[in-house]
């Protein structure tokens, strides 16, 4: 229960981080990350915990391309930016065959009671996640879809603490996106004037 709402807590924090375009959320990411390990192995939500690594390992990358990915990373000024066609089909074929894989394993090699709902939402955070490493916008779309049908998995579960985390995060994907859209629309300014 302690490591739950310590979870909760930093990755709260971490949403607030990352609203904030704030290169300190991919650390703090991993912390959040290796408690929500041990708390979705508890619960037997196996994608999620899955996922839990993948967030590990993304966010060093994250850290990393937010810190030195390019000229503008560099001087600190890394653009959110808008999805291009290609990369629109690309992780739409990522989502799909990962949310297919994903589901397969479930089934066919664990006792998880939520197969399809949890494979999903862990396929659309994958996608979502590479995102936010891009500073892509629409990344806020996947969010909100994921937190909500998340929210309804952990009623289910029983992991209410939990719950109040994703309801957070659902509101802070709303909000996320709207502050995202500003900063975007700022520094198109700024180019213009350029």
């Amino acid at each position: 229960m302690w490591i739950e709402i310590f979870g909760v807590l930093t990755g709260i924090l971490y949403v607030i981080l990352e609203v904030k375009q704030n290169r300190l959320l991919w650390p703090l990411g991993i912390i959040t990350s290796a408690a929500y390990i041990y708390i979705f192995f508890s619960g037997k939500f196996y994608a999620d915990m899955g996922l839990q690594i993948y967030y590990v390992l993304i966010s060093i990358y994250g850290w990393y391309y937010w810190s030195r990915g390019g000229s503008k990373a560099a001087k600190g000024e890394l653009p959110v930016v808008r999805i291009n066609s290609q990369q629109l089909l690309l992780l739409f074929l990522t989502f799909a065959l990962s949310w297919a894989g994903i589901y397969f394993v479930l089934v066919r090699f664990t006792d998880s009671t939520v197969p399809l709902g949890d494979s999903f939402t862990t396929a659309l955070a994958i996608v979502a996640t590479w995102m936010l490493t891009r500073k892509i916008i629409e990344q806020w779309f996947l969010w909100i879809i994921a937190n909500v049908v998340s929210i309804g998995l952990y009623i289910y579960k029983g992991l209410y603490p939990t719950v109040i985390l994703y309801v957070v995060y659902a509101g802070m994907a709303v909000y996320g996106y709207m502050e995202w859209k500003r900063s975007m629309k700022k520094s198109l300014q700024d180019e213009g004037r350029s």
